[in-house]
């Protein structure tokens, strides 16, 4: 068995901080990808190293090839075979009807939430079916199926997107060892949101009646890496307050 070594793109806010923190909390030694705020990766990375895990921070436009490359080859010749990917770097994009949003914004957006994946999955598969095996988890969105009318129709078709490549992809790989999850989270409390009480304001149409932390997501992906999903691939697990 390897030593668990994962790679977390976006993972310097939000999530994919809480995913960074769980993981090391977990054993994974962590590479962690991300766009442009250099203190915020350093702030996070210090948190896995306080775990006693290995970090090492990249920055990566998850959306470009080359640069995904450099990501993946940083990690292997600095801490190993690569293990584990979550699949979490995004933007929202425009906010607002679809009638008034702009080309530019929704092709960069999809660039990030779905090319961006598709890159960061297909350069994982090639490390881990020379090297055994390990897990992908995605992370995608309650909005994949509830479609965030008037606020980002664009960001949920792309997150229906990531649903559906987690399920073909998982299916393509399971005969090499590599299994391929998904989880869709609600509204969380993090920086990701245009307006930063909307999880607040969402709340009353939550079922558990309160937006989510992103520790709870961490839980689930954590999970979804471990050898107790083991037998787990191709979900798409909802943490979402009943939504």
């Amino acid at each position: 068995m390897h030593q668990p070594i994962t790679v977390v793109t976006g993972g310097s806010r939000g999530i994919g901080a809480a995913v960074c923190a769980r993981l090391a909390e977990d054993g994974h030694d962590i590479v962690l990808g991300y766009r442009s705020d250099d203190a915020a990766a350093e702030k996070v990375a210090e948190t896995v190293r306080a775990a006693g895990r290995r970090c090492l921070a990249v920055r990566v436009d998850t959306a470009d090839e080359s640069s995904v490359d450099q990501l993946f080859d940083a990690a292997t010749q600095q801490l190993g075979p690569v293990t584990g990917l979550v699949n979490n770097a995004g933007v929202s994009g425009p906010n607002g009807r679809l009638a008034d949003a702009d080309a530019e914004g929704m092709r960069r957006a999809l660039e990030v939430n779905v090319l961006g994946y598709l890159l960061c999955a297909r350069r994982a598969v090639r490390e881990m079916t020379r090297t055994g095996g390990g897990a992908v988890v995605n992370i995608s969105s309650a909005a994949a199926t509830l479609g965030s009318p008037g606020q980002y129709v664009h960001y949920a078709a792309a997150k229906a997107a990531v649903d559906a490549m987690t399920v073909g992809l998982s299916k393509e790989v399971a005969a090499d060892g590599i299994r391929v999850n998904c989880v869709a989270p609600g509204t969380i409390w993090t920086d990701f949101h245009e307006d930063p009480e909307r999880p607040a304001k969402v709340a009353l149409n939550v079922p558990m009646g309160r937006a989510g932390q992103p520790e709870e997501i961490a839980g689930a992906v954590s999970w979804l890496l471990s050898a107790d999903a083991g037998y787990a691939t191709g979900a798409v697990l909802r943490v979402a307050g009943g939504m």
